[in-house]
């Protein structure tokens, strides 16, 4: 697990190539570090002194929802998961997650106690990706999200969108909410040399 953990972390570094059927090898050079990695929501809440919780809400195969498919713009035949989780910081909701997991990109995902465990991590640590990209905006909780984040209707929130592909290869979305007055996002890097 040590091991694992180790190379996943140099993948990201993009110091490793992990590769379907070729295995883990040394990349040909190293990539520049993004401005926003994927970051562990759990570690967040615990450096800021909180205790970590998480809730599975949702969790379903998805069927006939071709709204659902052209968010990862995959075909009615790619098997999908939806998920909708919450994570807590002590009793307090600090993220509510809305997932979507391309099944054939992430096998073994529908076998994990997803109940007890977010997906974010088991992604991390079993997928590999070569791509992400993150679009951040201010949207209005709905009825859904107020409820889920116990907030006021229409309250401003913070929404990182995250995708990721491996290859051409859509593997997730992961839509997160955030309440706005209690989140903020902080990125430090240094200009390209």
């Amino acid at each position: 697990m040590t091991v694992n953990k180790a190379i996943q972390s140099l993948a990201s570094e993009g110091l490793l190539q992990r590769r379907r059927a070729i295995g883990t090898v040394v990349a040909e050079r190293a990539q520049e570090r993004p401005v926003f990695e994927i970051w562990d929501t759990a570690d967040i809440v615990r450096r800021a002194g909180g205790v970590y919780g998480y809730r599975l809400l949702e969790s379903a195969i998805v069927k006939d929802d071709q709204a659902k498919r052209d968010l990862l713009n995959v075909g009615r035949t790619t098997p999908l998961l939806w998920m909708r989780c919450l994570h807590l910081s002590g009793d307090t909701p600090f993220q509510l997650e809305e997932r979507l997991v391309n099944i054939d990109a992430a096998p073994g995902v529908t076998a994990q106690p997803l109940e007890s465990m977010a997906p974010g991590p088991w992604l991390l640590a079993h997928v590999p990706w070569t791509q992400a990209e993150h679009t951040i905006s201010a949207s209005e909780a709905g009825p859904d999200e107020s409820k889920a984040l116990a907030l006021s209707l229409n309250t401003a929130c913070l929404v990182v969108e995250r995708r990721t592909w491996n290859g051409d290869v859509p593997v997730t979305l992961a839509r997160l909410w955030h309440p706005g007055g209690r989140h903020k996002l902080k990125g430090r890097f240094e200009p390209a040399r």
